[in-house]
């Protein structure tokens, strides 16, 4: 039947950051960490921020959304808290000292300090404290509610662990995520679609398999628990507070992801019809195939498009 994997791994790049946006994303990143460190030293100086990049872009993982944005977490460490400042007190002393860093306003979330860029990304900056009684997990600040035990080392480390096993992993992830992102209404976050593919992936040599299966063995271990607990501390659920709204929501766009896949994979032999089947789940950036069947291409038309040329392919 219609194999699309070529198709896939053009998706997978066209998913990626361009090397020009992560320049310009570090180059934000240090600026942001120098002025934190100068306003902690100037009004706070008995609170020494550290920081580390964490999240999907530590994970190779992110992926340009649909309305060409992309974002980084970079976590602010402090090691005491010698004022014993709340949560939320110390999240707005993170703010302030980013306030007015870009035209567009400072947003104190629930758990991070967003700062929009006009280059189309945003730097999110959850706020960490090492407690006494603690040594080696940080708390969260969570605005208006405290601190919570919570390690995004420990998630980057697993991520590493599974990645070993197989490459593929980090593409199925971003196809994942970009089909979420297409869908939105409320679909999970992509963490959640990288613990799901973590625990469920079904490797193949090629990419449309490999998904199409993933999607199967995702579907069938929801049915048999609805849950995608973090595998780092704290461990939580993240599908816990979940209504059955929402749950129904994904478990629909999901079943019918899985029978287009399915049509696709095993059914259709005419590459464009199938390549139309995809983009009903991933959207218009999915590469529309040639109008005709996998026959009639070329051998030399069937050569794999990954270059080595192309960074953070995988």
């Amino acid at each position: 039947m219609a194999n699309l994997n070529n198709q896939f791994l053009q998706f997978n790049i066209d998913l990626l950051i361009t090397q020009t946006k992560r320049d310009r994303m570090m180059t934000s990143r240090e600026h942001l960490r120098t002025v934190i460190k100068d306003y902690f030293s100037k009004y706070h100086p008995s609170y020494t921020p550290t920081f580390y990049i964490q999240g999907s872009y530590k994970m190779n993982t992110v992926i340009r959304t649909k309305d060409d944005t992309c974002d980084l977490d970079d976590g602010v460490y402090f090691k005491s808290n010698p004022d014993n400042v709340s949560p939320t007190v110390l999240q707005s002393w993170v703010k302030n000292a980013v306030d007015g860093i870009t035209n567009s306003t400072v947003i104190h979330k629930k758990k991070c300090i967003t700062v929009d860029y006009k280059a189309g990304y945003n730097i999110d900056l959850p706020v960490y404290l090492f407690d006494s009684d603690v040594e080696y997990h940080p708390n969260l600040a969570v605005k208006n509610e405290g601190w919570r035990v919570d390690d995004p080392k420990e998630m980057v480390e697993e991520f590493s662990k599974a990645k070993k096993s197989s490459s593929q992993l980090l593409r199925i992830v971003r196809y994942l995520k970009a089909w979420c992102d297409y869908k939105r209404e409320k679909m999970p976050c992509g963490l959640a679609m990288t613990i799901l593919a973590m625990n469920n992936l079904v490797s193949h040599d090629r990419d449309d398999i490999a998904l199409k299966n993933t999607l199967i063995q995702i579907e069938r271990s929801l049915k048999l628990s609805f849950k995608c607990r973090v595998p780092a501390t704290p461990y939580d659920n993240i599908f816990e507070n979940y209504d059955e709204h929402r749950r129904a929501n994904f478990m629909t766009n999901l079943a019918s992801f899985i029978a287009d896949a399915t049509k696709a994979v095993e059914e259709e032999k005419n590459m464009r019809v199938a390549s139309e089947l995809w983009r009903k789940h991933l959207g218009s950036r999915f590469p529309l195939a040639p109008n005709e069947t996998e026959s009639q291409l070329s051998k030399d038309r069937l050569t794999p498009i990954i270059g080595k040329s192309k960074p953070y392919a995988e």
